[in-house]
């Protein structure tokens, strides 16, 4: 119990450390939210097929015949081997164990010897499907069938999204940043929810891209949306074109719980999104996003310099925090939540408390 009702304090050190909380957050929150899969550009063709791991299960995105993207579950409904690997392009699913074949859409076409199995209903064997999302061309999925739409979820957040990128329909991945953490994932996701430590620590991206006076953050649903004005152009790292909507902000919309859209000033977009390892490691990538994919000389000199700077002060910061949540000596204390909000403000941590509260049913 706090002593002071109005304080709001940091989470315990065991909801960073524990391995039993850490199972609990696969099976109970990370199952019941949107989870980044990947971009459809990686599977523009039908047959095109994409695997990833998530909360332990294995699984792969595929566009199916009638131009649909499914997700499903990559095992095979006889006797459980694993269907694909990797990503590439099939004309069906052939199980390489047996050779059971499957439809695209996931329904069982054949199988060796299938005609000698009297009462065998073929049309009742489908792969198991996990709902999914195409949000502005991002795959999402939720391992709830009877999860609400991502609209529901971030309202108004695709609109303004489209506003702020407006080519947002002909981006494709120019580059993937592998970023591993030695903390829990929390802690890299707070870290990334609140710039109270950025004048501190960030001072390419606090002197060179924003005006930290003009930063704030506020809930839009379950999203956290950071708006500011970009630096004095003249103590800008980058040019930038002045002529489109939008282009002298910078934004972020962090898609609880496991990602963000990220809007440098000139519109450029890259990406967050976090795969959490076990209870004390993570891995963050950093997509950088161009039209059509192709090179972009702007962008190429953004990712270095955002690796070289914001990137490795942060990865110091939260394996920092990380050692320091397994300490004896750590007892946590109240958050910085400032009513007027603002950059030295740690509202929005007090808002994913929530709701991770929410999502483990604290």
């Amino acid at each position: 119990m706090n002593p002071n009702s109005d304080l709001h304090y940091a989470l315990e050190a065991k909801y960073y450390t524990s391995k039993e909380i850490f199972e609990k957050e696969k099976n109970n929150l990370l199952s019941t939210t949107w989870l980044f899969a990947c971009h459809d550009s990686e599977i523009p063709n039908v047959g095109d097929y994409f695997t990833f791991d998530l909360c332990d299960e294995s699984l792969f995105v595929i566009r199916g015949k009638d131009g649909h993207i499914r997700t499903f579950y990559n095992v095979c409904q006889h006797r459980a081997h694993q269907l694909v690997q990797g990503k590439g392009n099939c004309r069906a699913i052939i199980c390489p164990y047996h050779a059971w074949t499957y439809e695209l859409e996931g329904n069982l076409r054949s199988g060796p010897n299938l005609a000698s199995v009297q009462n065998l209903e073929r049309r009742s064997i489908r792969l198991q499907e996990v709902k999914t999302e195409n949000f502005k061309g991002f795959i999402f999925i939720n391992f709830d069938n009877n999860a609400i739409a991502m609209d529901g979820w971030f309202p108004g957040v695709k609109t303004t999204l489209g506003e702020f990128v407006p080519n947002i329909n002909l981006l494709k991945p120019m580059e993937w940043v592998e970023i591993p953490e030695k903390c829990n994932w929390k802690t890299s996701v707070e870290n990334h929810s609140e710039c109270y430590h950025c004048q501190i620590n960030h001072k390419a991206f606090s002197e060179g891209v924003i005006d930290p006076s003009t930063y704030d953050i506020q809930p839009q649903g379950y999203c956290l949306r950071h708006t500011t004005q970009m630096n004095d152009c003249a103590n800008m790292s980058y040019n930038v074109d002045l002529s489109v909507p939008h282009a002298k902000e910078y934004t972020t919309f962090f898609i609880w719980p496991l990602f963000a859209f990220q809007v440098y000033p000139g519109n450029f977009l890259n990406t967050y999104h976090w795969r959490p390892e076990d209870v004390d490691h993570c891995t963050v990538w950093r997509g950088w996003f161009s039209e059509h994919g192709e090179h972009d000389e702007v962008i190429s000199k953004m990712v270095i310099q955002d690796r070289e700077t914001t990137v490795a002060e942060d990865i110091t910061l939260v394996e920092s925090v990380g050692r320091g949540l397994k300490s004896r000596g750590y007892k946590p204390g109240p958050l910085v939540v400032d009513p007027s909000c603002g950059v030295n403000s740690e509202h929005s941590i007090m808002h994913l408390h929530k709701w991770y509260r929410e999502g483990m049913d604290l």
